[in-house]
């Protein structure tokens, strides 16, 4: 029995990045905020139907919302089905750590559903 070694790459903890996308942060950040979106819509258990009429929009955008086809989303949009959701959002901005080199970044956050 031979032992082979597995060449792999540690990954950033944001796979946008670690594939080269220059907009990752907000890639991640877009596909953070559609997860919780659709477990709201799950824990809800409302229909597509349903979730596209509170929302304000037609089911096929709900589909690809709900199937990660992010790129017809802004944040700001996603924000407001959040809020249309009963949910609150909160944006926080603060200073970056002085000894973290790289310009300041893009993250979200959010508790229990």
């Amino acid at each position: 029995m031979s032992t082979q070694k597995i060449k792999h790459t540690e990954s950033s903890g944001n796979v946008y990045q670690d594939l080269g996308f220059n907009d990752s942060e907000e890639r991640l950040a877009k596909a953070k905020l559609a997860m919780r979106i659709e477990e709201i819509i799950e824990k809800k258990k409302l229909k597509q139907v349903e979730a596209a009429k509170m929302l304000g929009i037609n089911q096929p955008k709900i589909s690809a919302l709900m199937n990660g086809r992010l790129s017809g989303f802004s944040i700001e949009r996603l924000i407001h089905f959040l809020n249309r959701l009963n949910q609150d959002v909160e944006i926080i901005i603060r200073n970056k750590p002085s000894r973290r080199k790289t310009l300041g970044h893009l993250t979200v956050a959010f508790g229990e559903v």
